[in-house]
């Protein structure tokens, strides 16, 4: 089984021949995309080197979906051990039809060698029976702080595995969900991004995410922050849509669809 880290290295690229890297022109923006998972995705790599004790950041869905399909909204981190991988997770939002209210969460993620990772089972409902995904009652136009880190010490397995837990803050009400435990060969966080994993048409209606208070804890218990972060889309070659756009407004990162391109691919945009 291919795992995200994978699906990532292969969407790297500014596009095929022709497309304008700057503004997408030549590139596809209409029809389904014809990636092999049938998403469009793109990302923001933190410029923040280092491994980590835990890995945080607001999402807030600022203008929702209407198309009846799948969106995720993720923080993504890699697990580490003394320089080895073991694999990465993901955790983040989902618009999804077949869930009470289009809405979800989901914590999974993927060995370094493929599969996926294991994990304890959540207290959170899950209409469809996926583990990974679960029911999540999210608010569009409201902030939720999205974190992972290690589970409480009880619950750490040993044998070379860490309890890695993810959980949602909704900042409105300072609830907090937490979705369940991954397990993990890495006590240390590296190469933390965010992402926007579209199944959608390229010419659905626009829809907006806003990343914000982007932060990592390092082993000493100081938290830092990136001064930039690195845009990827997802090339043509391997299904991107040309219409999707990532900018900087006031030190909030926007990722929208279906709109004119702001930046090109590989572009460092700074973080006041």
């Amino acid at each position: 089984m291919t795992g995200w880290l994978d699906r990532v290295r292969g969407l790297l690229g500014s596009g095929a021949a022709g497309t304008d890297a700057r503004t997408g022109r030549g590139g596809r923006v209409t029809g389904d995309p014809p990636s092999g998972n049938g998403a469009s995705s793109f990302h923001l790599f933190w410029d923040l080197p280092g491994e980590f004790a835990a890995v945080s950041a607001t999402l807030e869905v600022s203008l929702p979906p209407t198309a009846r399909r799948l969106y995720f909204w993720a923080l993504q981190a890699s697990f580490v051990e003394a320089g080895r991988q073991g694999g990465a997770g993901h955790l983040g939002l989902q618009w999804h039809p077949q869930y009470p209210g289009s809405t979800a969460v989901n914590w999974g993620g993927y060995r370094a060698g493929g599969g996926e990772l294991d994990g304890s089972r959540s207290l959170l409902a899950g209409t469809l029976g996926n583990v990974n995904t679960r029911d999540y009652p999210w608010v569009a136009g409201r902030r939720y702080r999205l974190s992972i880190a290690p589970a409480p010490p009880e619950l750490q397995p040993g044998g070379g595995l860490t309890a890695w837990r993810g959980s949602v803050t909704d900042l409105a009400t300072g609830s907090v969900a937490a979705v369940r435990d991954l397990l993990a060969a890495g006590s240390r966080l590296t190469s933390p991004m965010v992402w926007s994993e579209v199944f959608a048409r390229c010419d659905h209606p626009t829809v907006e995410v806003r990343w914000s208070d982007l932060e990592a804890l390092t082993s000493g218990g100081e938290i830092v922050r990136p001064a930039s972060v690195g845009i990827n889309y997802q090339n043509h070659a391997d299904g991107g849509c040309a219409n999707t756009s990532t900018a900087v407004v006031d030190g909030v990162a926007i990722q929208r669809t279906n709109v004119a391109r702001d930046h090109a691919q590989g572009v460092h945009l700074p973080l006041p």
